[in-house]
């Protein structure tokens, strides 16, 4: 089939910005690597938008939180990532968790429902030489395309680690140990009973020992080139957070505010019913027979996270259907690169989305492909491209993609509002959010009015 537009890539970008432009009556192309013999290190299947790391979208909460925001934004935009992480929603509080395989496989179904949309299994090596293209190939970008990335940008594609958390079997968990609860039991519930997760309690003398497993355990050795390689602070691994300090941990993913023990009403706790430290596992598919362990990204060898992880109290008989994992990943040093349209400024046919631009995390990288399409189809149309407003999640986002970071330490950022332009009334601390949301939605919808 003729195309107006070609997309390289199906995760969740490329699946975004192919049906946006889909669905606006442009022929499209859309080209997966994944499913001719080909695949990534962290990728386990051949379905489009694969979630290769957690299954959580993180908070849902449009009045107070920037990723929150930015679901509401994109639900407004009729997004088929959100449409489909809403369908295969599962219980995990205030946050949008997902069953992985249903939610790739209402993404592919949907795209593969669209008359000019073109599902190509095949690799693309090089950069197409012309033809409005978009590039959403994710941080694990092939070497023969990420070369002519590179040749194409005349500069080298910035790298870090990213660590991938293990995903635990539910029935092999001792419940008799463990116990169902949300922090303060603020969660949705299968039942609106705020009980999501599964807590694995700790006493003092646990939570030392297992801290002192993780900076002894056998870790994935790097390459000599790898070195120097940052990791991102919001995926770093366990035992890299636990070599910064004893309490690390119960600050971050083993906090164990707002969780009562109901076990622990017993004389040999003499701290009551509050444990030292938690391990908290959500759920990761609807069957709930999967569980993740939450925040325990991690780059041990596979025989010491079965060993170190069995000593959690709760999982002494856990079985694993996926163990931790570490791979590289790539992105483009996007202030200096990109314009305000992303596209490359050395072939302005050529647009980038997703991950590869920077943004980090599963609905900035949809989001980013959300924006490429849009734009693509207004210069297919021959229509101008009203910018987004900067005090909205997609413009904050987009502006610090493209121009608002500092070039020279650019490094890839979830959406916070550290960058939205501030509130231009005073308010007081508790209020800020709602400030900002309030006028990310009034200013939205007057973009969508002025813009039609």
């Amino acid at each position: 089939m003729a195309h107006d537009i070609h997309i390289i890539g199906g995760g969740l970008a490329g699946s975004e910005a192919a049906w946006q432009l889909a669905r606006k009556g442009f022929k499209v192309r859309l080209s997966e690597m994944r499913g001719t013999g080909s695949s990534s290190p962290a990728h386990q299947t051949d379905g489009l938008a694969e979630l290769v790391c957690s299954n959580s979208f993180r908070s849902d909460d449009s009045d107070k939180n920037a990723v929150g925001l930015l679901h509401h934004e994109m639900r407004e935009f009729e997004s088929l990532i959100m449409r489909a992480a809403d369908a295969a929603r599962v219980p995990a509080g205030s946050a949008l968790a997902v069953d992985r395989e249903v939610f790739s496989g209402l993404v592919e179904r949907a795209l593969g429902e669209l008359p000019n949309l073109e599902i190509v299994r095949e690799r693309v090596d090089t950069l197409p030489a012309t033809g409005l293209t978009i590039v959403a190939t994710g941080p694990l970008t092939d070497p023969a395309l990420a070369q002519s990335i590179a040749g194409a940008t005349g500069a080298d594609a910035l790298a870090f680690f990213d660590a991938i958390a293990p995903i635990v079997y539910r029935d092999s968990i001792d419940m008799d140990v463990c116990w169902m609860a949300s922090r303060w039991d603020k969660g949705s519930g299968p039942d609106g009973d705020g009980k999501d997760y599964i807590n694995c309690p700790m006493t003092r003398e646990q939570y030392a020992a297992f801290h002192q497993g993780l900076l002894d355990g056998e870790k994935t050795e790097f390459r000599e080139w790898e070195a120097s390689t940052p990791y991102f602070e919001a995926c770093m691994p366990i035992e890299v957070a636990a070599s910064r300090g004893l309490e690390t941990l119960r600050f971050g993913p083993m906090k164990p505010v707002g969780l009562d023990n109901p076990h622990w009403a017993t004389p040999e706790h003499p701290n009551g019913r509050w444990p030292y430290a938690v391990v908290q596992l959500r759920q990761d598919n609807a069957l709930g027979t999967l569980w993740n362990i939450v925040g325990f990204q991690t780059k041990l060898k596979h025989a010491e996270q079965v060993r170190l992880f069995r000593t959690i109290p709760g999982l002494e008989n856990a079985e694993f259907a996926r163990l931790g994992g570490l791979h590289r990943n790539t992105f483009l040093n996007s202030p200096t690169l990109l314009d305000r349209q992303l596209r490359l400024k050395s072939a302005p046919h050529i647009r980038f989305a997703g991950q590869m631009t920077g943004c980090e995390g599963y609905v900035e990288s949809a989001s980013v492909g959300l924006m490429a399409g849009l734009m693509s189809a207004a210069e297919l149309s021959g229509e101008p491209w009203t910018p987004l407003p900067r005090t909205t999640a997609l413009g904050a986002l987009l502006a610090h993609i493209t121009g608002d970071a500092e070039a020279a330490s650019y490094q890839p950022m979830n959406v916070n509002f550290g960058l939205f332009p501030p509130p231009s009334t005073d308010t007081r601390k508790k209020q800020r959010k709602e400030a900002y949301t309030a006028r990310a939605k009034a200013d939205l919808a007057g973009w969508r009015a002025a813009v039609g």
